[in-house]
């Protein structure tokens, strides 16, 4: 079996004896692991892991003595990739969340665009963002990143991008899209006017993709517009696929 990895938000340090939440105490029970068993535990924030061992399981809690840190910077994009997207129906936002967290989005942030069929407002809006971010965390456990995607509140597109201006990000920012106009990935990539290590972020709309209107306030904020090929993917396809031709590219591997 292999080494169970746990996702614990806070900092600790080498040979402290830390005391397990009680759903992550939960999990280590059930997979029957005993006192001097080890976990890999990650805070989401650094580019390390530490190994840490099992000192004392009682009835409900779980206590840990703390290893060194292994740094691993290489599971992680070489630059902050935010994808910004129009929430797909059907529920189909889980499963884009877990894979978009496996190919190493830094922040996914959900939009309500005029195409959109999900609208999520107030306290619903809070909730899901909640759920998504409990989704992020466990993809992480799972294939071995040691950062977490932040998850953002469902916001409309304008809102964000009003909010975008007004911090003066310097990422480069592209918008997928199907007009003629848009130049493919590949020829983007290359430019390095627009590569490098300063982040990127990508906007994908929802199904119907952006309107004609939402495409023109991204290019005033200074967004390009992007192809991904002749095919029309799928709201919940096109971003992934992006994401995973960047990691690749950014490796020498895609270009």
């Amino acid at each position: 079996m292999t080494t169970p990895r746990i996702f614990l938000p806070r900092r600790w340090s080498e040979g402290e004896t830390i005391a397990l939440p009680k759903a992550e105490s939960r999990h280590v029970q059930v997979l029957r692991l005993q006192p001097g068993d080890g976990i890999v535990l990650f805070n989401g924030e650094d580019d390390c892991e530490w190994r840490a061992q099992i000192a004392h399981i009682g009835r409900a809690e779980v206590e840990l003595r703390v290893g060194s840190a292994l740094p691993q910077p290489a599971r992680e994009l070489p630059f902050a990739v935010t994808l910004a997207l129009g929430i797909p129906a059907n529920e189909r936002m889980d499963a884009l969340v877990e894979k978009a967290t496996e190919l190493g989005a830094a922040t996914i942030q959900p939009l309500v665009c005029e195409r959109s069929v999900v609208r999520l407002a107030g306290e619903r809006a809070e909730a899901r963002q909640r759920h998504w971010a409990a989704v992020a965390a466990s993809a992480s456990e799972q294939c071995g990143r040691v950062r977490v995607p932040t998850v953002g509140v469902p916001t409309r597109l304008g809102a964000w991008l009003r909010a975008l201006d007004a911090a003066q990000d310097t990422a480069p920012r592209w918008v997928l899209s199907l007009t003629a106009s848009a130049q493919p990935a590949a020829e983007r990539m290359r430019d390095r006017t627009d590569g490098g290590a300063a982040g990127l972020i990508v906007l994908s709309g929802p199904e119907g993709g952006l309107s004609p209107d939402e495409e023109v306030s991204a290019l005033r904020e200074g967004f390009v517009p992007v192809s991904l090929g002749p095919r029309t993917l799928r709201a919940d396809t096109a971003p992934l696929a992006l994401l995973a031709w960047v990691g690749l590219a950014e490796r020498g591997q895609g270009a």
